[in-house]
């Protein structure tokens, strides 16, 4: 599709017809097959402590962590489950926290929102569960609020983050140099990105790969996500 020109044959783009700005994510639960997705609340934090044991864990999250001590798991939590942008989900498993992930650098304004914040128990690393947290953020953001583009941003030097981003069906746009300083050392910062107009292709990629069609006796996947669709 060609680019528009303005008055003054100057290249301005195409026009968005969306309506914007988009709605805020209310913070509502989101279902699954495997898990289900809640606001965080701090009656969360005894199943963080008992699953987040490990601090190689935190490497990548910007915090020095894990947690000192019950009461730090707590006041965490709560502070947390406090915050409006990052947004944050508590991902459940059969009621159990497992897991947690968020909505941040939200702009309805452009319709642009990023995932972030992710930090899943061993547990569930690997598994359908994993996948299926990264699907029912996409749909909520794509299907129910309508936005634009959703961002995944992550270390440069954090090697099994881009490779879930790849396997997620994010395009790689880039690396950011030198663009923060985290626990004292320097950050570059890769960019990855899903669009509105790629989602429809991505949904049906993850709703053929989590048919329990999928996965044989064992569990184990019988086509990789990058095969479906």
């Amino acid at each position: 599709m060609d680019i528009e020109t303005n008055a003054f044959g100057q290249p301005v783009g195409l026009p968005v017809a969306l309506d914007l700005p988009r709605p805020p994510p209310p913070h509502v639960p989101l279902d699954g097959r495997h898990v289900r997705l809640v606001p965080m609340a701090p009656e969360h934090a005894d199943g963080f402590f008992a699953c987040f044991t490990d601090p190689a864990g935190w490497t990548y999250l910007g915090e020095d962590r894990g947690f000192a001590d019950l009461a730090d798991a707590r006041a965490w939590t709560e502070a947390h489950a406090a915050s409006r942008d990052p947004l944050f989900y508590t991902v459940l498993r059969e009621g159990v926290p497992v897991g947690f992930c968020s909505y941040l650098r939200i702009t309805p304004v452009h319709g642009v929102i990023e995932i972030g914040f992710i930090h899943f128990s061993p547990a569930i690393q690997g598994t359908p569960a994993a996948t299926e947290v990264q699907y029912l953020m996409m749909s909520h953001v794509f299907d129910d609020l309508g936005y634009r583009r959703y961002e995944w941003k992550c270390d440069s030097l954090n090697a099994p983050s881009r490779k879930a981003a790849a396997r997620l069906g994010f395009t790689y746009e880039g690396t950011f140099r030198q663009a923060q300083v985290t626990k004292g050392r320097n950050r570059d910062t890769a960019w990855y990105s899903i669009l509105d107009s790629e989602w429809p292709a991505l949904r049906d990629r993850f709703r053929a790969w989590l048919d329990p069609s999928n996965f044989d006796a064992e569990g184990q996947q019988i086509r990789r996500l990058e095969e479906c669709g």
